[in-house]
């Protein structure tokens, strides 16, 4: 199966002062799972719909493995039909009055497959996503995670070799869209397709994809595996996008005489950030080697999740968020000695770039504070 390459793509609406997709450069590997992410209107929609060719471009190119299948510098197109894609909607867009085999057996039936052959396909396809029990019903009469399954079965079964998805989950209740996102990772995982997926649901994509693109605004913020996009955000809009609870961000050029700032330019080395974020995961209430000190914070609330929970802390006027997974045993209104795992610190600069750095160093001490996670101490 091939790569999909975009080089330098933009697209411009008529009537828009700001392009809705602007130069955009992303390569998408054969067989990944890619995660375009980002708040509604950023621009990833546009860009999955330029790759199946239901958009054309305003500037840049799309090829797919050597064919070049949208270029505004060489006027060429190819429509999308002849782009060996899949594409699921939001909406499944299932023909209402065919069965669920007739569904999936549509695309094979437009491609003239013999028959025996045709079934065949569609055998396998509802044995694989577990739906062949449902082959003589219609589209009403399924749940909306059956839809999705045939939906999915519908485009799987024309083996296609790229798979588009735009938010197909999102009309989904919570439990169904857990599962499917399981079978989304099952069905990568055997089948190899290449899938571009779009989404708005940060843990949609953490826990599907091999590989996520963050935009906004149009524009390509970051790329990387996940744990990468979440341990090393290379900007403040992707640090505060991704993560939930949000990542705590303390303002550094503006510090409070008596605030956090004031306090964390007394232990570390904070030449050039304006700002300094801590994941609420990576707070501790107990003193842990390598970790920095927050000092005392005050206790407001205690929110239980189920199976974990959030802590509210203060300083004033500022707020800190605490996840943790161990039942708290302080009270509301009680001051707790707080730190940070030196690995949950985060400093950007006045643009709101990372600051790059191997080491955040503590004044005073006679070794700095390493980056690596010591062995976890319960909170």
């Amino acid at each position: 199966m091939p790569d999909i390459n975009l080089t330098h793509v933009s697209k411009n609406y008529a009537g828009s002062d700001h392009p809705a997709v602007d130069d955009l450069n992303l390569t998408i590997a054969d067989g990944e799972f890619m995660c375009l992410l980002g708040p509604s209107g950023c621009g990833k929609t546009t860009t999955l719909r330029m790759i199946a060719g239901l958009e054309h471009l305003s500037g840049g190119e799309i090829s797919i493995g050597e064919r070049v299948v949208d270029s505004i510098p060489a006027g060429a197109f190819v429509p999308p039909e002849q782009r060996r894609l899949g594409l699921v909607f939001q909406s499944y867009a299932l023909w209402p009055h065919m069965t669920v085999e007739r569904n999936i057996d549509f695309g094979l039936r437009l491609r003239k497959l013999p028959e025996a052959e045709r079934r065949a396909k569609v055998a396998d396809v509802m044995e694989k996503l577990r739906i062949r029990d449902y082959a003589k019903r219609y589209p009403s009469q399924l749940s909306g995670g059956q839809q999705q399954r045939v939906a999915l079965a519908r485009m799987l079964a024309v083996n296609p070799d790229i798979l588009l998805l735009d938010e197909p989950l999102s009309n989904l209740d919570a439990a169904l869209r857990l599962e499917m996102r399981a079978e989304l990772r099952r069905l990568h995982e055997e089948f190899r397709t290449t899938i571009v997926f779009v989404t708005h649901d940060q843990w949609e994509a953490m826990t599907l994809a091999t590989t996520i693109a963050v935009m906004n605004g149009g524009r390509l913020q970051q790329v990387g595996a996940p744990d990468d996009i979440y341990s090393r955000p290379v900007n403040r809009f992707v640090a505060e996008f991704i993560g939930n609870p949000p990542i705590n961000m303390i303002a550094l050029d503006a510090a409070q005489p008596a605030g956090l700032a004031t306090r964390l330019s007394g232990t570390l080395s904070l030449t050039g950030a304006a700002s300094l974020g801590i994941r609420p995961e990576e707070i501790t209430l107990s003193p842990v080697d390598n970790a920095v000190p927050l000092g005392a914070l005050r206790l407001e609330s205690i929110m239980p999740t189920g199976g974990s929970w959030i802590l509210e802390l203060s300083l004033g006027g500022e707020r800190l968020f605490h996840a943790t997974h161990i039942r708290p045993s302080a009270k509301p209104s009680q001051m707790v000695d707080c730190f940070a795992w030196a690995e949950g610190l985060h400093l950007f600069d006045a643009r709101g770039q990372r600051i790059e750095t191997n080491e955040i160093r503590v004044r005073h001490a006679a070794q700095p504070v390493g980056l690596g996670r010591p062995a976890p101490v319960p909170a």
